[in-house]
């Protein structure tokens, strides 16, 4: 059966396994509504536990910390027909094999947009105005008093804003980005219609080579897969401007670390900005020797709204399902 298809409905509750603690409200109404398998404790599914949890369970709840791949859902048992994942995020899931099994995956679209590109906006204002440096200043009591020469950094107006992948969360940086004076440059896979573009007063870079060229400030908002994995590599970095910054609010994979780590000690970058890891929640050592660097702990969507509204999409995602209806936030695989 196709995994977009209607299904028949469930004639009881279904069995559902949430991998990581969730707001307790959330987990109130799964308990009320489901027959629900809590993680109360908030430790990481193993490898193991994963696996016992897709031979028993009717859904599954996975966050980004779970890797649902093609040999998990190989294991899964024949009652399990829906991964309602908890995020917006799917790369951590193998959705062609999903499919393939009649395994329906949700995820939860849109819901941390706003609180993602505020975080990304944070670290675009505060990484060229050297803020880590100077908390980390006065912390230590370093700071003797205000002159006119100490921690210059560089001022945002006029600079040019280069995001890479301008959907939801690249359109709601650029939005917040116009009022502190940024020129918007981006890169897509497929250009804005030109509506959209003048409401951003965004202009589109045909090639991410070109973006890379004139972008004094790079955010990336794009998807990982196998395309963009490692995107932005030590030829990427050699195409920046010298003194531009990074920020990174969308995955580690995006960016080769090594690379990175280089460029930052060459002071090829003048800094940056990462909620995300390539090996989380591992941080390479170097990157906390690196004084313009602001390491966040991937918070990009950790507001106590955005995540009782994921939880409230996830548990509609299970509600359409078992009562035998498409779900809204169906994923399907990219044929792309």
């Amino acid at each position: 059966m196709p995994a977009e298809q209607h299904h028949k409905p469930l004639e009881r509750l279904p069995r559902v396994v949430v991998t990581r603690h969730l707001m307790p409200r959330i987990e109130e109404r799964m308990k009320e509504l489901f027959e629900t398998e809590l993680n109360s404790e908030d430790t990481p599914f193993s490898r193991e536990r994963l696996i016992a949890a897709v031979r028993n369970c009717d859904v599954l709840v996975p966050t980004v910390t779970d890797r649902i791949d093609a040999a998990l859902i190989g294991a899964a048992g024949p009652n399990l027909r829906l991964i309602a994942s908890f995020g917006a995020g799917t790369d951590h899931i193998d959705i062609e094999a999903a499919q393939k099994r009649g395994i329906i995956v949700t995820n939860t679209p849109g819901v941390f947009t706003d609180d993602t590109a505020d975080i990304a906006m944070e670290m675009i204002i505060g990484i060229p105005r050297r803020v880590r440096e100077g908390v980390a200043l006065v912390r230590r009591g370093g700071w003797t008093g205000w002159t006119p020469t100490a921690l210059l950094g560089s001022k945002l107006a006029g600079k040019v804003l280069g995001i890479v992948g301008m959907g939801r969360i690249g359109q709601a940086v650029a939005h917040r980005a116009r009022a502190f004076g940024l020129e918007i440059a981006y890169y897509n896979r497929r250009r804005l219609p030109e509506a959209v573009e003048r409401m951003f007063a965004a202009r589109h870079v045909a090639t991410l080579d070109g973006l890379l060229g004139e972008a004094d400030i790079l955010t990336l908002h794009c998807p990982a897969n196998e395309q963009s994995r490692h995107m932005i590599d030590a030829r990427a970095f050699g195409l920046m401007k010298d003194g531009a910054c990074l920020i990174n609010t969308a995955r580690g994979d995006l960016v080769d670390q090594e690379a990175m780590i280089a460029a930052l000690q060459s002071g090829r970058l003048a800094g940056a900005g990462l909620d995300v890891y390539s090996d989380e929640p591992e941080v390479d050592p170097r990157l906390l020797e690196v004084p313009n660097v602001m390491t966040l702990p991937h918070i990009g969507s950790a507001t106590r709204e955005g995540r009782e509204d994921s939880g409230h999409r996830v548990i509609a995602n299970i509600r359409v399902w078992a009562d035998g209806h498409r779900p809204p936030d169906q994923v399907l695989p990219n044929r792309m």
